[in-house]
């Protein structure tokens, strides 16, 4: 019989991403999926019904028409947030006022001010917060951190992609392109990893300026504003180090990024969502360039790591890990201020970003 205290969830929205969600908190080993909310009470069944069929929980979780109602329950503890970045602020104010713990999707707001706002409700109730990038709860993210500071070394660049080719439909009506529920777009949506990561590699350490353009937009109705469909950015630290990203909902699938520093080259090439398999990958580089004479010769030096992690969808992947993560902190009943702080961090530099584009790419500093 099986002992562990488990977190008691609830899950608000029934989107696309909380399919991998309910996995992952089956796969946790701590944390048991209560019930999920949706507007629409048979959506919210079709969703239980569709996810059980792939996934089956020991106990079906219960399905509800009311995120009030959900919230209101004394048998949940957490619960994880897919809504909208549009209706979020509201949605986790009030998970915190009921004294749930919040594991929100990202971006954390609209602008950094929400942020802010909804980590003082979450400090004032005294709930754990934290954003769901699952890559920050993997065994290979952890490897990397020592990869970087031992065999990288002080760091000079980071270069990021993630991007997907979103077809025409995509453009006139998927919500990650709908200005009022997610205005930030593929910017929010799949640059909030290139920089979480590059922030990450930098050990938090706030830009001392940014820019940022944008490349192509949409406007799916004439009262909606247009959101990025193709963004790059770039970031200076306080050291002398730089960064580059991009992120595109018009582009092939890629999600890779690079660490140059004085002594070696870390590359990722599936820093978001690792390639299908049992086993995670990296890889460092530290090439040497040897004069012979009249011959010259660059050799490669390029060593690849592979660990025993899941990429997906098992116990031991990044998505379960993240759940376990939160569930042990909710249980443990202390606050790790960290998480809020860099969901803040993260926000505040994608605004800057933002703010340089829709200003012809000015140079933005930032504050500490």
């Amino acid at each position: 019989m099986n002992t562990t205290p488990h977190c008691r969830w609830g899950i608000l929205g029934a989107a696309f991403i909380a399919r991998k969600n309910w996995q992952a908190i089956r796969d946790a080993g701590n944390a048991t999926l209560v019930a999920v909310a949706s507007r629409d009470l048979s959506r919210a069944q079709a969703f239980i019904d569709e996810c059980q069929s792939s996934a089956p929980h020991p106990v079906l979780p219960q399905a509800m028409d009311d995120y009030a109602a959900l919230l209101a329950r004394a048998d949940i503890d957490a619960v994880y947030i897919p809504l909208p970045t549009g209706l979020r602020k509201e949605w986790v104010i009030r998970a915190a006022q009921a004294g749930k713990h919040v594991l929100v999707e990202k971006p954390v707001g609209v602008h950094a001010a929400d942020v802010a706002e909804i980590i003082a409700a979450c400090e004032k109730h005294h709930v754990q917060f934290m954003d769901g990038v699952m890559f920050m709860h993997g065994q290979r993210l952890r490897r990397l951190r020592s990869v970087i500071d031992q065999d990288v070394g002080q760091v000079r660049h980071i270069a990021t992609q993630f991007s997907f080719r979103g077809d025409d439909e995509f453009q006139r009506s998927n919500i990650r392109a709908h200005g009022h529920l997610e205005p930030l777009g593929a910017l929010g949506d799949l640059g909030w990893y290139c920089l979480r990561f590059t922030l990450w590699a930098m050990n938090y350490a706030t830009p001392v300026h940014v820019t940022g353009r944008i490349h192509s937009e949409t406007q799916q109705t004439s009262d909606s504003p247009p959101v990025p469909l193709e963004f790059s950015g770039s970031l200076t630290f306080a050291d002398g180090a730089s960064a580059s990203f991009y992120c595109s909902f018009t582009t092939s699938n890629a999600q890779w990024a690079i660490v140059s520093g004085e002594k070696g080259l870390l590359q990722v090439s599936d820093f978001v969502l690792p390639f299908s398999g049992p086993q995670t990958k990296f890889s460092l580089t530290r090439s040497q360039f040897v004069l012979d004479r009249c011959q010259a010769h660059m050799h490669e030096g390029r060593e690849v790591t592979t660990l025993d992690e899941p990429s997906n969808n098992a116990p031991g992947s990044q998505e379960s890990g993240l759940f376990r993560t939160f569930s042990t902190l909710a249980l443990s009943g202390k606050i790790d201020p960290h998480w809020p702080h860099i969901s803040l961090l993260t926000q505040r530099v994608l605004d800057a970003c933002l703010t340089s584009a829709r200003a012809n790419s000015e140079m933005i500093h930032l504050d500490k």
